[in-house]
């Protein structure tokens, strides 16, 4: 959206020195008139665009500030609640007791810090330069698949991944894309004796790629869509899938910067397809 408000803007330049010129000349007044109303016609297309933008944006900067402050008043709440219990139990000499609480005191900064990381991930993606180019998407999936398995060598997962996929997109950050899907196909299906996974690509209604990483693992309610790429919204609890929920966040983010879309399809139990397009930035 914002590179077509600016192909706009650039289009109006010209046609506003043309249109100067025109009436230099002395030219046809109706002529004018139309040149007017083709420009101003224009100009209301790209403020509303930058409209629509600027509502999207402060939207999404709601979302987001309301996730950070209730994800950042838990790990904080730990932390103010073990202090004052830490604060009694070295009051009353109880060692035991002291050593605990420290241990949670220091768990709920490793939240904070966790989670601050993934602020400063996600800020970044949105001032990243990028650079579009063709890329071997077939070569990237098998390569974050391989680095999976050797971490857990032991697992017995059936992945297929389609020969021949291709996109045009910037490498670095594709390369996050297939690395984060991957991992979360590789995690949500380590409950399955059977885990299958599959990555590839199909035609849209419109006939452009829409590539998708298909898992049959934990899956989740499709009534709960709405919050999958929200920052720190979890789908499931940590204690069955370790997490800071902010995984689809980087690639609602990624996608968006190539003017793409992501979306995506599951079932509680019964695994989940994350879909994606890559229209070239």
């Amino acid at each position: 959206m914002a590179a077509s408000s600016e192909s706009l803007a650039v289009s109006a330049v010209p046609a506003m020195a043309a249109l100067l010129q025109k009436i230099r000349d002395g030219s046809d007044a109706a002529a004018a008139e139309q040149e007017i109303l083709r420009i101003t016609g224009l100009l209301e297309d790209e403020l509303n665009q930058r409209s629509a933008e600027a509502a999207a944006a402060n939207k999404e900067l709601e979302n987001f500030s309301y996730s950070v402050s209730h994800d950042l008043r838990a790990p904080l709440s730990t932390i103010d609640g073990f202090s004052r219990l830490l604060e009694g139990a070295v009051a009353k000499g109880n060692t035991e007791r002291s050593t605990h609480y420290l241990q949670r005191i220091r768990l709920g900064v490793g939240n904070i810090n966790e989670l601050i990381a993934a602020l400063l991930t996600v800020s970044r993606l949105l001032r990243a330069p990028m650079t579009v180019q063709p890329v071997d998407l077939t070569a990237m999936v098998d390569a974050s698949f391989t680095k999976l398995r050797e971490t857990e060598p032991e697992r017995a997962v059936q992945i297929e991944v389609q020969a021949g996929l291709a996109a045009q997109a910037d490498p670095t950050l594709l390369q996050q894309l297939v690395d984060q899907l991957a991992s979360n196909a590789w995690k949500f299906t380590s409950k399955k004796e059977r885990a299958e996974i599959a990555v590839g690509s199909q035609a849209g209604p419109d006939g452009e790629t829409v590539y998708f990483f298909k898992d049959n693992g934990a899956g989740f309610d499709m009534a709960h869509a709405e919050k999958l790429f929200g920052i720190f919204q979890r789908m499931h609890v940590t204690s069955d899938f370790p997490g800071i929920g902010a995984g689809l966040t980087t690639v609602q983010r990624i996608v968006m910067r190539h003017g793409g879309r992501v979306w995506a399809e599951a079932a509680a139990e019964q695994g989940a397809t994350i879909y994606f397009t890559l229209p070239g930035g």
